[in-house]
C-alpha cells in the first residue's frame, strides 16, 4: 500500500526535471548509506541545530504539524498570532496537507509565517528502521530520501517555495539520517526548548517553558491538537511577554548553530 501511495505522489508532483534529479539523488544515497550500523539515535544527534546564532533578542517558535489519525488545527493559536502580528516557522508533514488543504493554505498565504518540511508521513529518521514513541522509522536509506524529498517537492509546488529546513517526525535521528538529510540540501532544525511534550504538557507546563525561552532559542509546539492546552499556554505566556522588546522571527531569516 504504501509503495502505491508513494507511486501514485510521483506521478501527480513529476515534472521531467524533478523526476530525473530525485531518482539521480535516491540511487546514489541509497548506494552511500546502505548498510550502515548507526550509533546514535536522538535529538541532539551532531549536525541538528538547535539555536539562532544572534546576539538579537530573538526567539523562534516553531510548531509542527503531524497528520496523525484524529489531527486537526488549532484555529484559536493561530489566529491569536495573525491577529498579533507574531512570526512563526510551521514543520508540516505530508499527510497532515492531505487531511486539512484549506487550513494549509491559510498558513502558507500570510507572509508572517514560514513553511518547512515535517516529512512526507511524519516518520523518525532512521537508515535502518529503528523506532521511537511507537513510531517506527524510516528502514532504508531509499525511504528516508522519499520521506524528505517528496514532501519538500509536494510544499514546493503548493507553495512555490522549496523548504530549506527539515525536522522529521518525533526530531529523532541517527547520524548517517542526519548525513543523508545534508545531503540532499536541507538544515535539520532541532529545537532549544521543548514547549509542549508532543502537545501533552497542561497550560501551566506550556506557559512556564515559552517563558524560560532566552534570546536565540527555538521553542518547539504543536498546532495540531485544538483539544489539548499547547494553544491556551503559548497565549498565555505571549500576553506576558509583551512589550519586552522580544523580536519573534522565522527561522529562515537567521542562521543556526
Amino acid at each position: 500500500m504504501k509503495k502505491y501511495v508513494v507511486f501514485l505522489l510521483l506521478a501527480i508532483l513529476c515534472t521531467s526535471s524533478f523526476c530525473e534529479q530525485y531518482a539521480g539523488l535516491k540511487s546514489r544515497l541509497a548506494a552511500k548509506y546502505e548498510g550502515s550500523s548507526p550509533a546514535l539515535w536522538g535529538e541532539d544527534v551532531p549536525g541538528v541545530l538547535k539555536r539562532l546564532d544572534t546576539r538579537d533578542r530573538a526567539i523562534a517558535l516553531t510548531f509542527d504539524a503531524c497528520g496523525s489519525q484524529g489531527d486537526g488545527f488549532d484555529s484559536s493559536l493561530f489566529y491569536y498570532l495573525v491577529k498579533n502580528h507574531i512570526n512563526a516557522t510551521f514543520f508540516i508533514s505530508g499527510r497532515w496537507i492531505d487531511r486539512h488543504p484549506a487550513e494549509f493554505k491559510k498558513i502558507y498565504s500570510d507572509s508572517l509565517f514560514e513553511i518547512e518540511n515535517h516529512g512526507l508521513n511524519h516518520k523518525p529518521a532512521s537508515v535502518n528502521g529503528r523506532s521511537v514513541y511507537g513510531l517506527k522509522g524510516t528502514e532504508t536509506p531509499a525511504e528516508l530520501v522519499e520521506e524528505v524529498e517528496l514532501n519538500a517537492e509536494k510544499i514546493e509546488q503548493l507553495t512555490g517555495a522549496k523548504p530549506r529546513f527539515y525536522r522529521s517526525g518525533t526530531a529523532y535521528y541517527d547520524e548517517y539520517a542526519v548525513k543523508l538529510v545534508h545531503d540532499l540540501g536541507y538544515q535539520i532544525a532541532g529545537f532549544s526548548v521543548l514547549g509542549d511534550m508532543g502537545a501533552t504538557y497542561k497550560k501551566a507546563q506550556v506557559e512556564k517553558a515559552l517563558l524560560g525561552a532566552r534570546s536565540g532559542s527555538i521553542v518547539i509546539f504543536h498546532i495540531n491538537h485544538p483539544e489539548k492546552e499547547t494553544g491556551a499556554g503559548v497565549m498565555a505566556a505571549l500576553e506576558k511577554m509583551r512589550n519586552k522588546h522580544i523580536k519573534f522571527v522565522k527561522l529562515k531569516d537567521y542562521s543556526l548553530r
